[in-house]
């Protein structure tokens, strides 16, 4: 409601500001007044709204309606006719959505999302020289460094964010089938392409343009797809982290008073990153709907985008529960260094890749499948069986003690 109103009486101005010759009477000192109509906008006001909404029961009428009553008020009656001149719904609609869902994301979730990313951020460099085994397909596999797996979300992130920022917000606006019919046959002089291309300008849109009744949908279905892929890796994160709790890699810093399970007085659970998954896990399921959704509608407009539309803000506050989740969850962190170190002391299989890597370039013959057939016996392969088959090996002393060398704790490539 409060953006509905914006655009009409932003609307209202700008036809005065054109000017519209029936309009040149109009106080200008009275513009603020007019403003106030929204940018003082109250539960009372939108009580009104809703009250005469039961009488008109369409809710784009009543704003208009509200907004003639505010004109009497004023003394100004004898405008309130040139208040929503021309239009449809769907320009007030179509305009306050993309205006409301652009300033929510620049004033409020950007800054929240780039909060939270730079957590992991703060992280990634705490965390930079910490080697920790890695696992793929959920085996011992080449050992990394934790602050680099951190950093992996981190450009994913910030990519996906700058691929979203660069998508338009646009707007509709051009009367009932989208050109101008009404405008044209009462002003046929004026230019209303033009106009409505400033006018939707001056509120930080762009216009699409040609339409039919609705805008297209288009980019607002690439930004929903967009919040999509960051939840995505988002999800990917929290689902990480969980098993690295699992691992034991994280303890999770706790009040003294809380409790983990209502039966089992040991456990400390990930509930953070899991009520994140959740939330972010709901988010995504609206946002495929409303993007795979609103582009579609039969021939110049069918009203089923106006009912999917009304609910643009759940998966938006699913993902903002999930992002203080995420933040509390990320805090409670705290490194297991030795679970971390245990894991690599346990593995050194791992640097059966270095090895063999080496003796390929000392033209060592079939060191593969020397190092396949030591590493696939039934024996755990420690430190010390690693420095027998070295030993065991026909190559200079020089090679065998930078194979000697070589850790899981140091195997870390760049």
């Amino acid at each position: 409601m409060h953006y509905r109103l914006r655009v009409e009486v932003e609307y209202f101005i700008a036809l005065c500001e054109w000017p519209l010759p029936e309009l040149q009477g109009f106080p200008k000192e009275k513009y603020p007044l007019l403003r106030s109509c929204y940018e003082g906008f109250s539960e009372a006001a939108a009580l009104r709204i809703k009250e005469i909404e039961k009488t008109t029961n369409h809710d784009v009428k009543a704003v208009e309606y509200f907004i003639k009553e505010e004109f009497d008020k004023l003394e100004l009656g004898a405008f309130k006719e040139f208040i929503h001149f021309g239009l449809t719904s769907q320009d007030i609609n179509n305009t306050a959505t993309p205006l409301l869902l652009k300033e929510f994301l620049e004033q409020a979730f950007y800054p929240k999302l780039n909060s939270t990313i730079a957590l992991l951020e703060r992280q990634a460099a705490n965390w930079h020289d910490v080697p920790m085994l890695a696992r793929t397909h959920g085996q011992p596999a080449s050992p990394t460094r934790l602050g680099k797996e951190m950093d992996v979300f981190v450009q994913r992130l910030r990519g996906q964010l700058h691929l979203l920022q660069a998508v338009p917000h646009r707007a509709k606006f051009g009367g009932a089938t989208g050109n101008f019919n009404a405008h044209a046959v009462a002003y046929p002089e004026i230019d209303w392409v033009a106009f409505a291309n400033k006018f939707v300008g001056a509120l930080g849109l762009e216009r699409s343009h040609p339409t039919t009744q609705i805008e297209h949908y288009d980019h607002l279905a690439a930004q929903l797809d967009g919040l999509k892929r960051i939840n995505t890796i988002w999800l990917d994160y929290a689902r990480d982290v969980w098993q690295y709790i699992s691992l034991e890699y994280f303890k999770q810093k706790i009040r003294p008073n809380e409790v983990g399970s209502s039966a089992m007085p040991h456990k400390v659970n990930p509930i953070d990153f899991e009520n994140a998954e959740g939330n972010l896990g709901m988010a995504n399921a609206l946002f495929e709907h409303l993007s795979a959704k609103l582009p579609i509608s039969r021939l110049q407009r069918d009203l089923t985008d106006s009912t999917v539309l009304r609910n643009l803000g759940v998966p938006l506050a699913h993902t903002w529960l999930a992002f203080h989740s995420l933040e509390k969850g990320i805090n409670k962190l705290e490194l297991n260094r030795a679970a971390i170190d245990g894991d690599l002391d346990n593995n050194w299989a791992v640097v059966a890749e270095a090895i063999q890597t080496i003796l390929r370039k000392e033209g060592y013959p079939n060191p593969y499948e020397a190092l396949k057939a030591l590493t696939r016996k039934n024996e755990k392969i420690t430190k010390t069986s690693l420095d027998e088959f070295v030993d065991s090996l026909a190559v200079n002393a020089e090679v065998k003690s930078k194979l000697k060398a070589i850790t899981p704790f140091s195997y870390t490539g760049r």
